[in-house]
C-alpha cells in the first residue's frame, strides 16, 4: 500500500506546495496494475447485476490486494480490532455468497470499509472512527489521481521520449505483421485458424460496442474511483488525533495549583465548588430515588400483567399495546441510560461522602430498567405469537439485546468509573457482533416456516410473496395450511387497502408465482448474482 507519511506522524498527507502543483499520488507498480484491473472487475461483476457472488469476489479482491500491499512490520498486524474485522469481512462475504440477504451485504460492506480504516490508522479503537477514516481517506485519493488523466504537455524532451518508445513498439509489430502474412500465404491451416480468430474478435467487438454508453461509462468511472479509494492509502489522522485524547476511565478534574505566577483560587471559590458538587449529588440522589419508586410500580404492574398468563381480552388492541408501548418503553430506557451517564460524567464519581448511596441507587435503577427490557421483550413475543413473525419483530429483539448489553456497560461506568468513550467502544463492538449475527441468519425461510402455521387464522401472504424468491419452494411445501385460514391478505406490504382472497385463490396465486420463478430463473439470473441458497431452492423446486 502506498503511504506518504508514517502512520504515527500527524502531518498532513498533502503539503500546501504539493497540493498547489497538483502532483499526482505516487503509485507502486502493483497498484498501477491493480487499479485498472479492479475497475474492470467491478464493471464486469456489478453492472446491471444483483448482489451475490459478485460482492464476495470483489471483497476478496480488495482484501487480498490490501494484505499483499502491507509491510510485514506494519503496526496493523498487531491490532486485535484488525483481526476481528478481517474475520468479520470474510464471514460476512461468505454469508453474501450463501444467502445474498440485505443484512449480509450490509455487514460485508461495513466490515470492509472499517477494515480499510484500520489499515489507514492501526491504533483506532472506535469502529465509527475507523469507518469515517476510510471514507475520508478515500475522498482524498481522488484529487491525487486526477493528474494522471491529463494529457502530457508538449515539449522537446517529451517528443523525443515519445519517438523513442514509438519506434521501440512499432518495430516488433511491423515484423509480426510481415511474418503473419508470410505464414498465411505458406500455410493454409494457419490461414484458416487466423481467419477464425479474427472473426471471433470481430464478433466480440460488435457485441461490445452496443454495451458502451454514457451510463456504462459513468458506472466504470465509479468502479475506478471505488477501487482507488480502497487500494491507495492516504493517511488521515483527524479521527485518530481526536481519539487519542479520550481515555477509558473518568479522571478527577482538580483546580489548578499556583505555579509560575498563576494565582491560587481562594477558599471561598473552593467552598462554592464543593457546595455545587453537593447540590449535584443531592439532585442525583433525588432523581434516582423518585424514579426508582415510579419504575418499581411500572415493573410490578408488568410482572403481574404480562410475565405470566397474559391473554388479550376480546377487543384488546394488541397492535397499540406492542407498537406504541414498545417504542415508548425503549425510549424511556435510553433516557434512563442518558441520565446515569450525565450524573457520573465528572467529579461526582469521586464524591466520597455519598458515593456508595449514589452508586447503589443508580444500580437499582439500571437493574429495574433491565426488568423493563424483559417486559418489552415479552410484549414483542406476544405480538409474534398472535400475529406472526416479521422483520421489525426480529429487529426489536436485536435492539433489546444491545440495550441489555448497554445497561451492563452502564454498571461498569458506575462501579469502575468508565468513561463515555469506553461505553461507546464496547457498545459499538456489540452492535458489530449483532450485525454479523443478523447476516448469518436465514431469516426469510424462518419467517415463512413460522407464519405458515396451522395455529394462525390470519396470514399476510402478500408479505411472504414479496420476500426473495428462494422462499417460494418453502411456501409451496406448506400450502395445505392455507385451507384452514379464515383470512388471507394478498396485498403487498405498505398497501392502503388489505385485499383478501379465499384459500383456493391464494394457493393458485402461490403456484403462479412459483411457476414464473421456475421459468424465469434460468434466463434472468447470471453467475454474478448467484447465491447458494437460491440455487439450492431452485433445484428443490425443479424436482
Amino acid at each position: 500500500m502506498t503511504t506518504f507519511t508514517s502512520p504515527a506522524a500527524s502531518a498532513p498527507a498533502f503539503p500546501p506546495a504539493v497540493a498547489a502543483r497538483r502532483i499526482p499520488l505516487p503509485l507502486t507498480a502493483l497498484q498501477k496494475l491493480l487499479l485498472p484491473l479492479g475497475a474492470v472487475l467491478f464493471d464486469v461483476l456489478f453492472y446491471r447485476q444483483g448482489v451475490g457472488l459478485n460482492l464476495a469476489l470483489y471483497t476478496l479482491f480488495v482484501v487480498a490486494a490490501t494484505l499483499v500491499g502491507l509491510p510485514r512490520h506494519a503496526a496493523v498486524w498487531r491490532s486485535g480490532y484488525f483481526r476481528l474485522l478481517l474475520a468479520g469481512t470474510m464471514l460476512s462475504a461468505g454469508a453474501v455468497l450463501w444467502y445474498g440477504s440485505g443484512a449480509a451485504w450490509l455487514a460485508c460492506v461495513a466490515s470492509l470499509v472499517m477494515l480499510l480504516g484500520l489499515v489507514n490508522q492501526p491504533h483506532l479503537r472506535l469502529l465509527a472512527f475507523a469507518l469515517l477514516t476510510a471514507l475520508g481517506a478515500a475522498a482524498r485519493v481522488l484529487p491525487g489521481l486526477l493528474p494522471y488523466l491529463r494529457l502530457p504537455q508538449a515539449g522537446a524532451g517529451r517528443w523525443g521520449s515519445t519517438r523513442f518508445y514509438g519506434r521501440l513498439l512499432l518495430a516488433p509489430l511491423a515484423v509480426l505483421v510481415v511474418f503473419h502474412f508470410l505464414f498465411v500465404l505458406a500455410n493454409p491451416r494457419y490461414a484458416a485458424l487466423a481467419g477464425q480468430v479474427f472473426e471471433r474478435l470481430g464478433d466480440w467487438l460488435l457485441a461490445l460496442l452496443p454495451a458502451i454508453s454514457i451510463p456504462h461509462l459513468l458506472f466504470f468511472l465509479v468502479g475506478l474511483a471505488l477501487t482507488a479509494g480502497t487500494l491507495v492509502v492516504v493517511p488521515l489522522h483527524f479521527f485518530q488525533d481526536r481519539e487519542s485524547r479520550l481515555g477509558e476511565f473518568v479522571r478527577r478534574q482538580r483546580d489548578r495549583v499556583a505555579s509560575l505566577g498563576v494565582r491560587r483560587p481562594d477558599f471561598r471559590t473552593l467552598n462554592r465548588k464543593a457546595l455545587d458538587l453537593r447540590k449535584e449529588y443531592l439532585a442525583a440522589l433525588a432523581v434516582f430515588g423518585l424514579v426508582n419508586g415510579l419504575l418499581l410500580v411500572v415493573n410490578v404492574i408488568d410482572i403481574r400483567w404480562i410475565w405470566s398468563g397474559f391473554v388479550p381480552a376480546p377487543g384488546f388492541d394488541l397492535t397499540q399495546f406492542v407498537h406504541e408501548g414498545t417504542y415508548v418503553l425503549i425510549f424511556s430506557i435510553l433516557v434512563a441510560m442518558g441520565i446515569v451517564l450525565w450524573f457520573f460524567r465528572r467529579n461526582l464519581n469521586f464524591y466520597q461522602p455519598g458515593l456508595v448511596a449514589l452508586r447503589w441507587g443508580a444500580t437499582v435503577w439500571v437493574v429495574q430498567n433491565a426488568v423493563l427490557v424483559v417486559s418489552v421483550g415479552l410484549r414483542n413475543y406476544y405480538y409474534i405469537q398472535y400475529t406472526g413473525l416479521a422483520y421489525k419483530r426480529i429487529g426489536v429483539y436485536g435492539f433489546l439485546l444491545l440495550t441489555f448489553f448497554g445497561l451492563v456497560t452502564v454498571l461498569l461506568k458506575i462501579w469502575q468509573r468508565r468513561s463515555a468513550f469506553a461505553l461507546v467502544r464496547l457498545n459499538s463492538l456489540a452492535a458489530y457482533g449483532l450485525l454479523l449475527l443478523l447476516a448469518l441468519g436465514n431469516w426469510e425461510i424462518w419467517i415463512g416456516r413460522y407464519n405458515l402455521n396451522a395455529r394462525f387464522q390470519t396470514l399476510d401472504l402478500g408479505f411472504l410473496l414479496e420476500m426473495p424468491a428462494r422462499v417460494l419452494p418453502e411456501l409451496a411445501a406448506r400450502q395445505q395450511v392455507l385451507d384452514g385460514m379464515s383470512r388471507i391478505i394478498i396485498s403487498p406490504p405498505g398497501s392502503y387497502t388489505a385485499e383478501t382472497a379465499p384459500p383456493t385463490e391464494a394457493r393458485a396465486l402461490l403456484q403462479r408465482r412459483l411457476a414464473n420463478w421456475r421459468l424465469n430463473y434460468p434466463r434472468q439470473r447470471t453467475w454474478q448474482s448467484w447465491t447458494a441458497a437460491e440455487s439450492a431452492a431452485f433445484a428443490e423446486a425443479s424436482k
